[in-house]
């Protein structure tokens, strides 16, 4: 059987079979790249139907980027996602605590979920920076709560926790709260390669190189 064997020609055959099923949509030609990175992520073209984008966000993740900044994620399989040579080209890095011992004590003598305890002990290190989200909907709840109450403001915010309670919630209240640029995904898709496609994506529209 013939296939096709080198990584950027799978990757470019999966982005033309991707395209026809966005020419419904009113994107611009960078929101199509974003839309088939998600989609490239998830092998699932009804994906285009649930992303939300705020318009600014491709603008801010990218101004954001060249500026060297951070990004924090909730989960290790979102760091792991991140093309962190990429990032570390343009300065940045990435963060996730959700592991330390430290964060495990602090979310069990607060009774609070892990992710929580993390993205509150980043405090103000999350000016200015990327927040991705992709498995947690506590973490997303959290970082909407010290955008409220401790002016905490991102660069933007990707959210796209996975699941059944809760992640439709947090989701829907990103969208309705934020006081950040963000993209999310509507209902209970999402998961932690979804979140990493976004920054992925922004990341290649600055540099395509691999």
């Amino acid at each position: 059987m013939e296939f096709i064997k080198q990584p950027m020609a799978i990757e470019n055959r999966s982005m033309e079979i991707i395209a026809p099923y966005l020419e419904k949509f009113s994107l611009n030609e960078e929101e199509v790249k974003l839309y088939s990175r998600m989609i490239h992520a998830s092998g699932d073209v009804e994906y285009a139907n649930v992303i939300k984008i705020d318009k600014n966000v491709i603008d801010s993740m990218k101004a954001a980027l060249k500026k060297g900044c951070n990004i924090f994620t909730d989960v290790e399989m979102v760091r792991t996602g991140i093309n962190k040579r990429k990032l570390a080209a343009f300065g940045g890095e990435v963060f996730c605590k959700v592991s330390d011992p430290a964060i495990m004590d602090i979310a069990k003598e607060k009774g609070i979920t892990r992710s929580m305890a993390a993205m509150r002990s980043f405090g103000t290190d999350l000016n200015g920076a990327i927040i991705a989200i992709g498995n947690a909907p506590t973490a997303l709840f959290e970082v909407l709560r010290m955008m409220e109450e401790e002016d905490i403001r991102p660069a933007a915010i990707v959210g796209t926790p996975v699941g059944f309670v809760g992640a439709a919630e947090s989701k829907a209240e990103l969208a309705k709260r934020s006081k950040v640029p963000f993209i999310t995904v509507e209902g209970t898709k999402g998961g932690s390669p979804i979140a990493a496609s976004c920054v992925n994506a922004v990341m290649y529209m600055i540099d395509n190189s691999r």
